[in-house]
């Protein structure tokens, strides 16, 4: 028994406009099947995706705190010539300089038209072949804990860990990484980026919960009221969701 990682929510006061700006970033299509609304890669609706671990634009009537987000993304590039022409032509959709204490670093700091932040990266040969997220980006104050709490909870493998970083990945080798960086300070507000996970088909969603909650998983009341799917906190605070199939 194990639930794979399908998809990013961020949640946004006007869907419309963030899910028109992460289908142009990522080169990906928009599809609206019910309430909220599919970010994915062009061509037929599919869900999940079978490689990618896509977005899932949730309206909410709140904006985003001036908190710095403690999920990000990370988006790849191929090149320092393709990376300046990404940052150039995200702020033009409407992305925006952010200072995040990055001081002098060779990727670019961004947020969207909401203001999640997020990192165009410098060309690296490990995101060679993610497409274009990179990573999923968590900050934690023990990334050994998480990567066994995250490893656990899930079939993707964990590659490294270090003090100060943790990094996982399908364990098809395809698709974003999931990391997870030593950062100063807790969780202090709630997520607005978070992810999602489904269990295989045939497994038992309610038993995975059970399990999910033996390995130190909490529940959440976020005021979803009565929903097919499960929100729950990893052990150090931070929502995810175990979907339903659909």
């Amino acid at each position: 028994m194990a639930l794979r990682p399908v998809q990013v929510n961020i949640k946004a006061l006007d869907g419309s406009a963030v899910d028109r700006f992460w289908a142009e970033a990522l080169g990906w299509s928009v599809f609206r099947p019910g309430v909220t609304t599919y970010v994915a890669p062009a061509g037929e609706l599919v869900w999940p995706h079978p490689d990618d671990v896509c977005l899932d634009i949730v309206p909410v009537p709140e904006p985003k705190s001036a908190t710095k987000n403690r999920v990000h993304l990370d988006l790849a590039t191929r090149s320092a010539a393709h990376q300046a022409e990404l940052v150039a032509r995200l702020q033009a959709l409407g992305a925006t300089p952010a200072q995040v204490g990055q001081g002098d670093v060779p990727w670019t700091v961004l947020a969207d038209p909401e203001g999640n932040e997020f990192c165009v990266l410098e060309p690296r040969e490990v995101y060679r072949d993610t497409g274009p997220i990179a990573a999923v980006v968590v900050d934690c104050e023990d990334p050994p804990a998480m990567a066994r709490f995250w490893g656990r909870a899930t079939d993707w493998t964990v590659r490294e860990v270090t003090h100060e970083q943790a990094t996982l990945r399908s364990a098809r080798g395809v698709g974003p990484y999931l990391e997870f960086l030593r950062t100063p300070g807790g969780k202090t507000v709630p997520d607005r980026v978070h992810l999602g996970l489904l269990p295989y088909p045939g497994d038992d969603r309610a038993a995975e919960v059970a399990r999910l909650r033996a390995l130190g998983a909490t529940d959440l009341d976020v005021g979803q009221g009565d929903v097919p799917w499960t929100c729950l906190a990893d052990p150090e605070g931070h929502e995810f969701c175990v979907l339903a199939p659909s």
